[in-house]
């Protein structure tokens, strides 16, 4: 499948000036730029220091859970720490991060100079460390902050027991809100991107599955994140105001607020989980030397995951007086959309089966992202099922659910990228040792925490608790042992990323014979990604055992 040159092409042809080098200083990451790939990079620094800030709220948590008695926080403080560590883990590290990932290599992978929208990108960004402020600062006002969980339901978020405007869920209410309109931005300028830029030759068949991801997830972003945010916004003017959208008292239902949020946060999990499936398309054909099993298919698969993710919502809210028909209406759709996931988990194992592979520090992180994503896929069915989801409701089990997809899958996932592309962003190579251990700690430490939820969930353990009965001691020591470790196994990965960054080996240009249109670029790429002139792509990616790098495009020499 072939496209005419897109129509906006000329008009960034006539912006291309002479060659400009990549930034050198780490000062150029501290300024205003336009420029898609600075921003990528700003996105994942920035997220991952919340990352960190976050992972410390975590080992609090952890830290009072590791007794059965409530002795090492005050309560309210326990509430508002797992409040914090979910609202940052969600808005302030991997909705970023994995923006970040998306600025850099799409407009590289699609064959632009840069985003559609270059001034709306780092608008869309510049938001985000606002945001970030003003969710810490809710620590500094009268009651701290909010303590109503990341999902902030009614009526428990509409109480404000200090009567002053500027309080905890006030704040909280205003950074997610502030979030909601930072992703919608960037959703409109990376589906424009993707549809008005890519380079002669480039049809939608011959794109990456990572981008092919990258739009599934962000046209999810357009159709959920408007639900959101006006649910946020009616909560707040609700808690602020004195309206009684969601109070049952002046006529308001609490249940409408649910309905809001889940229509967003169920597929929110998709667009997070999406781009990770890109990931693994692109690491396991490089690592194992073998193209891409069934590409069309896990190509159009994703976009049959956005369409099935906007009616899978009130799986949420089985235990929230739903009738029999909604029930039995969406446990069926929650478990259809088990089949285009399916359908890439058998796509990764066809790639990786027979091939030669190479355990370099990407293919681990995505050989045991992919194995604690088929765990989780096996308990998220589990869930679906009425039965089993009244029975383990408001349990452990559902955060060990939860947390094996979004860390077991989705943050090894995002390491597997950061190494894989490392050489690429920075024109560095990592140290692989430092690699290796990182990977072991994470693995161990990530299964050694979220396993033992699951037990816990089965024997009746309730979530969101400071205390508990002490027949649930033994897996919670486990748990907290685990949540150390994995505390601890982000140590070698920023020695590795500032060591490597600062002095590391130089990268050559395609350090892993990788086939795509940002591996025929330097290392770092150029300001404008490509010099003479635009890729004109000629065959289908993936074409490992078949053609090399250079055959991928008609002019690879007037690239660099």
């Amino acid at each position: 499948m072939t496209s005419t040159k897109p129509t906006n092409t000329e008009v960034v042809e006539e912006q291309h000036h002479e060659h400009h080098h990549p930034p050198t200083t780490w000062k150029t990451y501290f300024t205003f730029s336009t420029d898609h790939k600075v921003i990528g990079i700003q996105y994942i620094v920035t997220a991952f220091v919340f990352f960190l800030v976050g992972g410390i709220f975590a080992m609090i948590i952890r830290g009072e859970l590791i007794t059965p008695e409530s002795d090492l926080v005050d309560r309210t403080v326990y509430n508002a720490m797992f409040t914090m560590h979910g609202t940052i883990m969600l808005f302030m590290w991997t909705f970023p991060v994995l923006a970040g990932l998306a600025n850099y290599l799409v407009p590289l992978q699609i064959g632009a100079r840069d985003m559609a929208f270059p001034r709306l990108n780092a608008l869309a960004f510049w938001m985000v460390p606002v945001f970030g402020i003003i969710l810490m600062a809710s620590f500094l006002v009268p009651g701290g902050p909010a303590q109503s969980g990341w999902w902030s339901y009614p009526p428990v978020s509409t109480q404000n027991p200090t009567g002053l405007l500027f309080n905890g869920q006030f704040l909280w209410l205003i950074a997610v809100a502030t979030s909601g309109i930072s992703s919608i931005l960037g959703a409109v300028n990376i589906v424009t991107t993707i549809f008005r830029m890519r380079a002669p030759g480039m049809g939608f068949f011959k794109m990456p599955a990572y981008v092919w991801t990258v739009l599934s997830a962000q046209m999810i972003q357009l159709f959920g994140l408007p639900a959101l945010t006006a649910g946020a916004v009616m909560l707040l003017f609700d808690l602020s105001v004195g309206t009684s959208f969601f109070d049952p008292a002046k006529g308001g239902d609490p249940v409408l607020y649910q309905h809001f949020f889940w229509f967003y946060s169920h597929p929110a999990v998709y667009v997070i989980i999406l781009p990770v499936f890109g990931i693994f398309s692109e690491v396991f054909p490089v690592y194992s030397r073998k193209p891409l099993f069934g590409y069309k298919v896990v190509a159009v698969s994703s976009l049959i995951i956005t369409g099935l993710s906007a009616v899978v919502w009130v799986h949420h809210m089985f235990a929230s007086g739903t009738p029999s028909w909604m029930r039995m209406l969406f446990m069926f759709s929650t478990m259809l959309i088990s089949v285009p996931t399916g359908i890439k988990v058998f796509a990764w194992v066809g790639t990786i089966w027979g091939g030669k592979l190479r355990l370099d520090t990407p293919m681990l992180f995505a050989l045991g992202g992919l194995v604690m994503f088929v765990f989780s896929g096996i308990t998220g069915i589990m869930l679906a099922a009425v039965p089993v989801d009244i029975h383990v409701n408001n349990t452990y089990f559902v955060v060990g659910h939860f947390h094996y997809v979004i860390y077991g899958a989705t943050v090894m996932g995002v390491y597997a990228a950061l190494y894989h592309w490392f050489p690429k962003m920075t024109g560095r190579m990592y140290y692989e040792g430092l690699g290796k251990l990182h990977f072991w700690l994470t693995f161990i430490g990530a299964n050694l925490n979220f396993f033992p939820m699951h037990p816990l969930g089965l024997q009746g353990m309730p979530r969101r608790v400071a205390s508990y009965d002490p027949e649930f001691a033994f897996w919670n020591v486990i748990a907290s042992i685990g949540g150390f470790l994995l505390g601890m196994s982000t140590l070698p990965f920023l020695l590795n990323v500032i060591s490597s960054w600062a002095d590391g080996k130089k990268a050559p240009d395609n350090p892993w014979r990788a086939i795509g249109l940002e591996w025929l670029v330097s290392s770092p790429p150029p300001v404008e990604n490509f010099e003479e002139q635009l890729p004109i792509v000629i065959e289908e990616p993936y074409g490992y055992g078949k053609s090399t790098p250079e055959k991928l495009v008609a002019n690879p020499s007037d690239l660099n």
